[in-house]
């Protein structure tokens, strides 16, 4: 991409009214636009950003047997009924909607009722079973209010799975296994040392449930970290008797503040008995399937990033999610930048190439800082005196002058 064909521009101010880290920095350098409170639109950086990420999650539930769907957003009240869920006193953030013929709808802010459903078209038999089905889809929950930019928001992408299984041993088996799934997507898009799989309570899902926490002073969740397990327990179910069944102990743990990344909850029966989805046994037995459900969004994943990985100049994305992997430069030297360009190009590295005559070495300097991208390529006339190019890693301060003739052999980017 070229920077002088890319609509959006960088701010050297951050907009009024946001007062966190990501969505200042988000902002300023073009990859989200605010559209109202707790509402973003993803621009091309910030799209380019939210497609690496959802590449690695959907590697990962490929690889644990998931089959991707998508599902509706809009909702038939009478299956939430069944569940008792679409009580607002059960659940107090729907958005609710009529059709012009009076009619209910909902507009969904998650799918167990509604998969549930649909699966009992599809399970009769032990044989059908397991099932592992999840979806890329845009939620929507009236939050009463919304802060931290992409943190907590009214309109956000998840990657919501759920799993349909014959027994509990069965279930507890795919549990762990997602468990570990979330802890290797974590991993991959940078946040290893951050993340900690956190033991909480369920909400209106289960009694309990386990949390991956991104340690984080922007955080809104209070956690207790032992560091020598990995583990840890939130604020919320800190108690005597909790610590004991985890073998923790007060002593061993340390509180810090950390974002909620991804969730992961036991269902058990609760919705398949409610709508009826149950499967013969080997006996011919009808028995509930037993459920579990597994939850990522991905735009505060990409807010949690950026709270974490920045510094006073602006984003410093992680490699595997960054939305190019080269920032070229281009100080007065337009052809020869232009060749290094497709020359990059053919080696298959994703450039964003700066292009631009308009701008100063001290802008395009800023205005890459503040964007983030992992690698800066510059061309200027004094590097090409050498035959030479300077790069510059965005996370560290030395400069590294390459010959052009080895630029192109560098693997690693």
């Amino acid at each position: 991409m070229k920077q002088s064909n890319l609509f959006t521009k960088t701010l050297k101010e951050a907009p009024k009214g946001e007062a966190s880290v990501n969505a200042k920095l988000l902002i300023r350098a073009g990859f989200i636009h605010k559209e109202m409170a707790g509402v973003y639109a993803f621009l091309p950086l910030g799209l380019r950003v939210m497609e690496k990420i959802k590449q690695i999650i959907t590697e990962e539930m490929d690889a644990l047997g998931g089959e991707q769907v998508s599902l509706t957003a809009l909702q038939n009240p009478e299956v939430w009924k069944k569940s008792g869920r679409w009580d607002d006193k059960v659940v107090d953030n729907w958005f609710k909607t009529k059709f012009v013929n009076g009619a209910d709808a909902g507009i969904a802010n998650t799918h167990e009722e509604p998969l549930t459903n649909l699966m009992k078209e599809y399970v009769n038999s032990w044989r059908d079973l397991p099932r592992y089905v999840y979806q890329f889809q845009t939620k929507f929950r009236n939050e009463l209010r919304v802060k931290s930019g992409l943190i907590r928001v009214r309109e956000f992408l998840m990657k919501d799975l759920y799993s349909f299984s014959r027994t509990e041993e069965e279930f507890k088996d795919f549990y762990e296994k997602c468990a570990a799934s979330y802890l290797k997507i974590f991993s991959r898009i940078g946040l290893k040392d951050y993340v900690f799989r956190t033991f909480a309570s369920g909400g209106s899902f289960c009694k309990f449930s386990d949390e991956f926490q991104a340690v984080s002073e922007a955080g809104e969740d209070i956690i207790y970290i032992d560091q020598k397990k990995k583990i840890a327990i939130n604020k919320e179910v800190y108690q005597d008797e909790v610590l004991a069944e985890l073998g923790l102990k007060k002593a061993d743990l340390e509180e810090k503040k950390a974002i909620e990344i991804g969730n992961i909850f036991p269902l058990g029966t609760k919705y398949s008995s409610a709508l009826g989805l149950t499967f013969k046994d080997k006996n011919g037995k009808d028995k509930p399937v037993i459920m579990g459900c597994y939850g990522i969004g991905l735009g505060r994943l990409m807010g949690t990033i950026a709270e974490i990985f920045h510094d006073e100049r602006g984003i410093i994305w992680p490699k595997t999610v960054a939305p190019f992997q080269v920032h070229l430069l281009s100080l007065g030297q337009n052809k020869k930048s232009e060749k290094l360009y497709q020359d990059l190009q053919k080696k298959g590295i994703e450039v964003l190439y700066d292009d631009r005559k308009d701008k100063s070495a001290g802008e395009k300097f800023a205005e890459a800082d503040l964007i983030g991208i992992p690698y800066r390529i510059v061309v200027s006339e004094k590097t090409l005196g050498k035959n030479s190019v300077e790069i510059k890693e965005r996370d560290k301060k030395e400069l590294k002058i390459v010959k052009l003739e080895n630029l192109l052999k560098i693997r690693n980017w």
